[in-house]
């Protein structure tokens, strides 16, 4: 079975995904771990993430020991990886991966959850489940601000907020695979509901699904 979890930064389907295949046994993947990873391998390397040229040959030698780095969760990092994700040719570089680990999860899992801005539009058309994990600008950016408090960082929110504004902007308005609803996803709007009431609504959607199989 493969589950779909697309929306902006900051909307909590991170923390679904993971909490869904904890549940259900399924292998996980965050998708956009491996565009901060291109985008920290880019800025290490001094280059600029919006030319194509060195973030493309970042990521076909992508270092997958960068998802666990603690610079991958970085502002700078995420910003620099809105920018590579724009480009096709990152793009198209990193899709086999992504449906490899779709299709067949690591060790013999039953399932695979992808989280990302394009899975249930690109990498996954097929899935099984789509879902879409939406929220304001506002409530986003108020997650992340605390985020960046508890790791010990003094944020000024009002940048944060741009920043949010114009990663949404960036990833929706890009010419390959922007950041949309697939046709077929269901919606999940998290700006009043916590992450226990999203986690049952959308555990609740993959029983539904798995009950005929």
């Amino acid at each position: 079975m493969i589950i779909a979890i697309d929306g902006p930064a900051a909307a909590g389907k991170g923390t679904l995904a993971r909490r869904l295949a904890d549940e259900f046994g399924f292998a996980y993947l965050d998708t956009g771990g491996l565009y901060r990873a291109v985008g920290l391998s880019v800025l290490r390397a001094g280059g600029n993430p919006a030319d194509a040229g060195v973030a493309e040959e970042q990521s076909k030698a992508l270092d997958l020991a960068l998802l666990s780095d603690p610079e991958l969760r970085a502002e700078e990092t995420g910003n620099a990886a809105s920018k590579v994700a724009a480009l096709p040719g990152v793009r198209a570089n990193l899709l086999e991966f992504q449906r490899n680990f779709a299709v067949s999860p690591p060790e013999g899992r039953p399932g695979a959850v992808l989280d990302g801005r394009d899975i249930g539009t690109v990498v996954c058309p097929n899935a099984d489940l789509k879902l879409f994990v939406t929220a304001s600008a506002e409530v986003r950016a108020k997650r992340r601000f605390k985020e960046l408090e508890e790791r010990g960082v003094e944020p000024d929110f009002h940048v944060i907020l741009a920043d949010v504004r114009e990663r949404d902007e960036r990833d929706m308005n890009r010419e390959d695979a922007p950041l949309k609803p697939a046709e077929d996803a269901l919606l999940l709007d998290t700006s009043n509901l916590d992450i226990d009431a999203v986690f049952l609504r959308a555990a609740a959607l993959v029983k539904e699904r798995m009950a005929p199989q």
